[in-house]
């Protein structure tokens, strides 16, 4: 029973983190490619602002709910759950890198921009952020595939 409610948290923290990739993909890429520099600079400050207060929660519940969840399921190493487990937690620690050592650089340089004061380079500054957060799309939507792959065929 107790494994049902770490796959039932995992799977809901999982999906407000895969969220945000779908939303990206669906419309939010396009809508900041098509911004000029002022509006572009105060959507991120924004976003940046109220994801660092909120976001942090998600990221621990779906860590930890991930290590519990394969840990317990590594009494057979061979079994689907465990797989997908696996490969959703790797999943996680590496958007979580990327995040760190990507995304969230270039959101400190960003926050210290105003809408009148920016570099004439700023979309350099996009391109590369939207770039490193193509490649947190990929690992979290192949880790919440793999977790859900595991759920239901396990």
């Amino acid at each position: 029973m107790e494994i049902n409610i770490i796959i039932f948290i995992n799977l809901l923290a999982y999906s407000f983190i895969v969220s945000q990739s779908f939303a990206y993909i669906i419309a939010l890429t396009d809508t900041q490619k098509n911004m000029e520099a002022g509006t572009y600079i105060e959507l991120r400050k924004l976003l940046d602002k109220n994801f660092r207060k909120k976001y942090k929660f998600v990221i621990y519940i779906s860590l930890l709910s991930s290590i519990v969840l394969t840990i317990l399921t590594s009494m057979n190493t061979s079994s689907i759950l465990f797989i997908g487990s696996s490969v959703a937690l790797l999943a996680l620690i590496i958007d979580i890198i990327l995040t760190l050592k990507g995304n969230m650089p270039i959101n400190n340089i960003i926050n210290t921009w105003t809408k009148d004061n920016y570099p004439s380079d700023w979309k350099s500054y996009r391109s590369k952020w939207l770039s490193i957060f193509s490649k947190r799309q990929i690992v979290t939507i192949t880790g919440f595939l793999c977790l859900l792959i595991g759920v239901i065929f396990c």
